[in-house]
């Protein structure tokens, strides 16, 4: 088994932090964005839509999407448990997951990729979308800070891959040139907390 990991980048680090709260170690591969090697034919043949991480297992099979290769290692290691406990936890860890998934790691990318002058050799940047983007990011913040307000974690009472999809949007906010407002002091505490954690430095 080996992970093909890429160490800036936001969604290899979402399963760099799975891993480290599941106590798991996973012979890993960089694969360097900047130089273009999720590019090249030989990880093509792995992930032919270039994109990282990818798991690839003992006997060839090739996982792909940072959520699926969580899931795997969920299965192999159920405690503790990242996708929630019981059917109305699981399922609302997967409507905060795909929330702050599309809603705001999506957005944050978006600023990034299409702003970013360290992206103009990797992306057809269209700033127009990045800097329509900017408002989506502060709205959806706004959104999550009131369900936090009575919530120790996005899902209630219980860390799970969700507030891990919401640290690494954040984390990445800061390369994209965003900031989260002072007066979310719900979405402030929740990510002084998560970010606390150990595994928020995998």
């Amino acid at each position: 088994m080996r992970l093909f990991d890429s160490g800036r980048a936001p969604n290899p680090r979402r399963v760099r932090i799975f891993l480290a709260e599941k106590g798991l170690e996973v012979p890993t591969e960089q694969v360097d964005i900047t130089t273009l090697q999720h590019k090249t034919p030989e990880f093509t043949a792995l992930n032919p839509l270039q994109r990282v991480p990818v798991l690839e297992l003992d006997d060839g099979t090739v996982i792909s999407e940072s959520v699926a290769i969580c899931h795997y290692f969920e299965g192999l290691r159920p405690e503790p448990p990242l996708f929630g406990r019981g059917a109305k936890e699981e399922a609302l860890v997967e409507m905060w997951n795909r929330r702050l998934e599309h809603n705001l790691l999506a957005t944050v990318a978006a600023v990034f990729r299409h702003l970013h002058p360290a992206m103009k050799e990797l992306e057809a940047q269209v700033p127009e979308w990045g800097e329509a983007n900017k408002p989506r990011v502060i709205e959806f913040l706004a959104f999550l800070d009131r369900a936090l307000r009575d919530s120790l974690f996005v899902c209630g009472a219980h860390y799970t891959i969700a507030d891990i999809t919401g640290l690494v949007a954040i984390d990445f906010m800061k390369p994209a040139r965003l900031a989260v407002p002072e007066e979310l002091v719900h979405l402030r505490r929740w990510h002084a907390q998560v970010a606390a954690r150990p595994s928020a430095g995998a």
